[in-house]
């Protein structure tokens, strides 16, 4: 990990590890542990990131809303089918969304052959403000994706960045996590271990 990204996680973890509210670009709030919409396990690490394990949407089809891919085309979830595929939607106002991001880019390292890590940015501005963040950042695998219509937000529905979703290589959901997650952790490992196998 760089010098740059430990200070970006560093400072991150000391602004907030809580998730954040998609509607309002500085609000933070906590996880709420009673919210009856999100079924599922708590998970807390070491750290202080909270999110909650949710399998209810388990088997349905992948979010179809177009995004931009680094390279300025359009995109959508669809165009990755055939290995599972990992989707982050986070923000850079999004203290823990920024704490995972360095993780995740060591999880797309680790598992390059066997999984897609996708990072979409649901920032308004766009690659105005994204495109500074992973020059600072310089991160491996991770590209700059960007949905400044938050249409992945709204199709996800959690109303919470970070949210975190699996499909497997046929396209289909295998969980989410609301909020942030140690995906350097052992929880994160067997969570995806079984998809990753197949």
């Amino acid at each position: 990990m760089t010098s740059v990204m430990r200070t970006i996680l560093l400072a991150a973890t000391i602004l907030s590890l809580s998730a954040c509210d998609r509607t309002s670009n500085q609000a933070e709030q906590e996880l709420d542990q009673d919210e009856g919409s999100i079924d599922g396990e708590t998970i807390e690490s070491e750290g202080g990131l909270v999110g909650k394990l949710d399998i209810s949407l388990r088997g349905t089809e992948m979010v179809e809303t177009p995004f931009q891919a680094p390279d300025g085309s359009t995109v959508q979830l669809s165009n990755f089918i055939g290995k599972p595929v990992l989707v982050n939607i986070w923000a850079t106002w999004c203290a823990p969304c920024i704490v995972e991001m360095p993780m995740l880019d060591e999880l797309a390292i680790r598992e390059k052959d066997r999984l897609k890590v996708l990072v979409v940015s649901q920032d308004i501005q766009g690659a105005e403000k994204v495109d500074p963040f992973f020059e600072r950042a310089r991160f491996t695998e991770l590209e700059p994706y960007i949905d400044p219509e938050n249409g992945l937000s709204f199709g996800f529905g959690s109303g919470l960045m970070p949210t975190t979703v699996l499909y497997d290589a046929r396209g289909k959901e295998v969980w989410r996590v609301i909020g942030a997650m140690d995906w350097d952790g052992p929880k994160a490992a067997a969570l995806m271990e079984e998809t990753l196998s197949e």
